[in-house]
C-alpha cells in the first residue's frame, strides 16, 4: 500500500480526536467540543436493524448509567440515515423495553468512518465494530476493533474507562482482567524504582515480587 503526502490516516492513542461535525439522532454535535470535560465512548457498527448489533445496544444501553457516574458520553454510528436510527431505536424501545439514550450519528455519506479508519476493505464496505475512548482532555486513550461476526463486552469497555480513570488519578498502571487479577486481585501496579536505594527497600516488602514488580490498593477498591 502506497501513502500520498498528505496521506494522515486515523488518530492514534495519544492524539487528539479530530473535529468532526456530524448529524445524530439527538441533532448535529462538533465534536468533541460538544462533550467538553467529559470522557467520550464512540462505537461504531456495521448496519441498523442486525441482530449482533442490537444485542450490543441493548447492553450499552443498561449500563448507560454507569457510564454517566464516570463521567462518560456514549455516542454510536453507522453508515445509516438518521431516520433509520430512528426506526431502529424505536423497534428496540417498543420491542426489547429499552430507550436508548444516547445519540446515535448517521454517518450516510461514509466520511466520519473514513476519518476514523472504520471501514475495512476486507471487511466490506460496513464499519466494523470499532471503539474510541477519548478522555476529558480530548485525547484518544483507547482504540478497539472488533469484526462484524463478534459482539463485544461493553463490560470490557466499562471497565476500560473506569481502569484509565484511576491510572490518570493514581499515577499508577492497571494489571490483567484489574479489578480481578490472578495475581494481585484489585491492586495496582506503582512504577517501578528509579534509584538503587529504593529498589533494594522494595526487595523487602511483601508486596512486591520484586523491585521493578510492586503493587498497593487503591481507595475503593477491596
Amino acid at each position: 500500500m502506497e501513502f500520498t503526502e498528505d496521506f494522515k490516516g486515523f488518530p492514534l492513542i495519544g492524539e487528539e480526536f479530530p473535529e468532526l461535525e456530524v448529524q445524530t439522532t439527538h441533532g448535529k454535535m462538533l465534536l468533541p467540543k460538544d462533550v467538553k470535560g467529559k470522557w467520550m465512548v464512540l462505537f461504531s457498527h456495521p448496519a441498523d436493524f442486525t441482530p449482533v448489533c442490537t444485542t450490543e445496544f441493548v447492553a450499552f444501553n443498561k449500563r448507560y448509567n454507569k457510564f454517566k457516574k464516570l463521567n462518560t458520553e456514549l455516542i454510536g454510528l453507522s453508515i445509516d440515515q438518521v431516520f433509520s436510527h430512528i426506526k431502529w431505536t424505536e423497534w428496540i424501545k417498543e420491542n426489547l423495553g429499552e430507550a436508548i439514550k444516547f445519540p446515535i450519528i448517521a454517518d450516510d455519506m461514509g466520511l466520519v468512518a473514513e476519518e476514523l479508519g472504520m471501514v475495512h476493505p476486507g471487511k466490506g464496505t460496513n464499519t466494523v465494530r470499532s471503539v474510541f475512548i477519548v478522555d476529558n482532555k480530548g485525547i484518544v486513550r483507547t482504540i478497539l476493533y472488533y469484526p462484524q461476526e463478534v459482539g463485544r463486552n461493553v463490560d470490557e469497555i466499562l471497565r476500560t474507562v473506569e481502569a484509565l480513570q484511576l491510572s490518570d488519578k493514581n499515577g499508577v498502571a492497571m494489571p490483567e482482567n484489574w479489578p480481578n487479577n490472578e495475581l494481585v486481585g484489585s491492586d495496582v501496579i506503582i512504577p517501578p524504582a528509579d534509584n538503587e536505594k529504593l529498589a533494594q527497600r522494595r526487595r523487602q516488602q511483601k508486596d512486591c515480587f520484586d523491585w521493578w514488580f510492586c503493587y498497593k490498593k487503591i481507595k475503593g477498591k477491596k
